[in-house]
């Protein structure tokens, strides 16, 4: 079973964080789908703007301030993923603690970082 990595907040600005992490997660051949504001195209990957029942998400790596990360918490639990990646910008005690309750590793880090350091 392949693991599946989705980038929560993704943008095709090629200068935004979440952009450059698709492209990554490519690069070393990382299997990634992708959820936005709007839709569009990151080189193969699909940016969707609606929450898909996605299969097999290992990673949820979220690029999603606070406040706009309430209206996934439910969703994101339903994916039970094995663990969630906080971004800088995106810590949240309150979705932290909830993940935690659903037996859900959390990851304070950059996944660009990780990434770059084959620690991802």
């Amino acid at each position: 079973m392949k693991k599946v990595t989705l980038v929560l907040g993704a943008s095709t600005n090629p200068n935004k964080y979440s952009n450059i992490a698709i492209k990554r997660f490519i690069d070393k051949e990382i299997e990634v789908v992708a959820i936005g504001a709007k839709k569009g195209k990151v080189f193969n990957v699909v940016i969707d703007d609606e929450k898909k029942a996605y299969k097999n998400i290992d990673t949820v790596t979220l690029y999603l301030n606070k406040q706009r990360q309430e209206a996934y918490y439910n969703y994101i639990i339903s994916l039970n993923p094995r663990r969630v990646i906080f971004n800088p910008g995106t810590l949240n005690d309150d979705f932290i603690k909830l993940l935690k309750e659903n037996n859900i590793e959390v990851d304070v880090a950059c996944t660009l970082v990780l990434l770059s350091m084959n620690q991802y």
